[in-house]
């Protein structure tokens, strides 16, 4: 069967939008029709633009007409409802936002417009981002287009389910505790946590912290390039971000992996919570391409203290950001805005001062870590995407979790050190969900990340027990 358009890869319609053999106004009359069909069901798309996403197609085929076009001329992408996008409706999930439609776009959009991008939909996520379960008071739960009794992950949750139903093929996220690798992960596509300050950020409320960051999302590693190149860029309003260069994303070059030397870990050496069968799964994967490289070898970096540092960390941003909205509005705010943002209210300046100690440590200790190797590999996440109607589960292999956010440390440690990260589809786990890898890459070492991962993604596509199956659609249509 011939795929729709609106099925392949952004790569693949990047090339037949230049070569003239597509519209953009196809392009986008084909991801509109995927949309109608599947959103209804799915819920992964909160606003559109279709007025604008109309005369920007029309203007984009003029452009690739004239050649020398930007990069993402023509391709309709996706942006997660926590960034201001111009006239189209931006909610961060919360009834305290739920009619405002800004009249300017941030710089990271306004970036992508510039490399031609259509900025066609906003995307769901949990209020202001918080939780690893894509639903509001707004808009309800998003599903996962693999199986809708089962969730997408959070917080970027609609992108990841736009992204494997087919409706978009390029959409934005943001991962501060893994909420880009968590949805990847579990929807079966890729993205990718850059080296904090590579997409600049105006917005952001928190200056010199690793904490927060924007990245692309895709259906593999190729277009995850093509999307930085509209995504990264310097902007002096973020302490973080410096000179770059976006277009070296463009192409991705795959480096020869047998030359690499990677360390395996599936707990941290038991520092993290991880399924018995998720971890079962991992070593079933690893044992399938650690013949590609180098050296291969399991390793745990010191991580002891990552719960500590991030929960307390953590919970200083959420006293920076809804002290107010907790003081003025508690009742139209979710529980985890209120319970995160009172925790932060408990605890002591000592408190803040030995995390941010204790981080400095674990930083170090993690460069050491990664002095002898060019990648670390763990699982994309420590458990199988969760019933919608259950929720986040609140035990693993029988160790009752003491918060919600436990079984997301397999994600959050990462957080801590820095290091660009890209989550990579690797099967099927153990419950017939989509399974992946974590890879990090080294400091700042972004396109090398990529490369590597480009070859890896192409190595795991010709072994059948390592592929990601692609979601039944038609119970939706």
């Amino acid at each position: 069967m011939t795929p729709d358009l609106c099925d392949l890869n952004a790569h693949q319609l990047r090339n037949m939008l230049r070569a003239r053999e597509i519209s953009a106004e196809e392009l986008l009359a084909s991801c509109l029709v995927r949309i109608e069909n599947v959103n209804g069901t799915i819920n992964a798309i909160t606003a559109m633009d279709i007025d604008r996403a109309t005369r920007d197609a029309e203007t984009a085929t003029k452009t690739l007409k004239q050649g020398d076009a930007p990069p993402l001329t023509g391709i309709p992408v996706g942006i997660k409802d926590l960034n201001r996008t111009a006239g189209m409706r931006t909610t961060y999930g919360s009834l305290l936002h739920k009619d405002e439609v800004p009249e300017h776009d941030e710089a990271l959009v306004t970036r992508l417009r510039e490399a031609g991008a259509i900025i066609l939909a906003k995307t769901n996520t949990p209020e202001f981002g918080s939780g690893s379960n894509t639903t509001n008071r707004v808009f309800g739960p998003t599903l996962n287009p693999h199986n809708p009794l089962r969730t997408p992950g959070g917080s970027s949750g609609g992108s990841a389910a736009a992204l494997a139903s087919g409706m978009l093929p390029l959409a934005h996220g943001s991962d501060t505790g893994g909420s880009l690798r968590n949805p990847a992960t579990w929807c079966g596509v890729v993205g990718f946590r850059p080296t904090p300050g590579l997409v600049s950020r105006e917005q952001r409320s928190l200056g010199y912290t690793h904490f927060s960051v924007q990245g692309p999302m895709a259906r593999n590693v190729d277009d995850i390039g093509l999307m930085m190149t509209g995504l990264a860029g310097d902007d002096a309003r973020d302490v973080l971000s410096g000179p770059c260069d976006p277009g070296s994303f463009l192409t991705l070059d795959q480096i020869d992996v047998s030359d690499l030397k990677v360390a395996w870990s599936t707990d941290f050496g038991g520092t993290v919570p991880v399924d018995n069968d998720i971890a079962a799964t991992f070593k079933k994967s690893i044992g399938g391409i650690q013949h590609l490289f180098k050296s291969c070898n399991e390793a745990h970096p010191n991580f002891k203290n990552a719960r500590d540092i991030f929960w307390i960390l953590r919970c200083v941003y959420y006293v920076a950001n809804h002290k107010e909205r907790v003081a003025n509005h508690a009742d139209l705010l979710s529980p985890t805005i209120v319970s995160n943002t009172k925790a932060g209210f408990d605890m002591s300046l000592e408190d803040v001062a030995w995390a941010e100690k204790a981080w400095v440590a674990l930083y170090q200790e993690f460069q050491e870590f990664f002095a002898d190797i060019d990648l670390f590999i763990v699982p994309g996440n420590a458990i199988p995407p969760f019933l919608v109607t259950e929720g986040i589960p609140t035990s693993i292999n029988g160790r009752e979790m003491e918060n919600y956010m436990d079984p997301s440390l397999v994600r959050s440690a990462l957080t801590l050190t820095g290091h660009p990260v890209i989550a990579l589809p690797c099967g099927m786990d153990h419950v017939g969900m989509p399974f992946g890898f974590q890879v990090v890459g080294k400091r700042r070492g972004d396109l090398k990340l990529l490369q590597a991962a480009a070859a890896i993604e192409k190595e795991i596509n010709q072994i059948d027990d390592l592929k990601v199956s692609s979601p039944d659609l038609s119970p939706y249509s």
